[in-house]
């Protein structure tokens, strides 16, 4: 059989993004099984980015459950989330399956009191007073 470098680009296309819609799947799955994921580098316990670090002290400062996912142990999945989402960077946060944004977006919809008036609207209590 004779393959040409078109005809193998467009399978390795194809195999990427079925690969893609694999992890698509898999983050919307996460998503949907948790009321707020925050897709991370390093875990809530250890961040290993200060931006992932900052939306793990708002979270936790708030008293909000949330489910930590750490991108940097799956290479996939670190871009996925990306695409997954249109948005470039790490960390992301999402609230009944809505993405919110990343750290600066977080930090000031803390500041400002709105994330604990998203929280609140999505069913999810938050213990303390949303101002920082």
């Amino acid at each position: 059989m004779i393959y040409n470098s078109h005809a193998r680009g467009t399978l390795n296309s194809a195999m990427k993004g079925s690969a893609m819609a694999s992890i698509h799947d898999q983050i919307q799955n996460v998503i949907n099984e948790n009321a707020v994921v925050l897709f991370m580098k390093g875990t809530p316990q250890a961040p290993q980015c200060g931006f992932s670090g900052q939306v793990v002290q708002i979270l936790n400062h708030l008293g909000v459950p949330f489910k930590g996912v750490n991108v940097l142990a799956d290479g996939e999945l670190r871009e996925g989330i990306k695409s997954f989402s249109n948005w470039p960077t790490i960390p992301q946060l999402y609230v009944k399956g809505e993405f919110v944004g990343g750290c600066d977006i977080v930090r000031e919809m803390f500041q400002s009191g709105e994330l604990t008036d998203q929280l609140g609207k999505a069913g999810v209590p938050a213990a303390q007073p949303a101002r920082g």
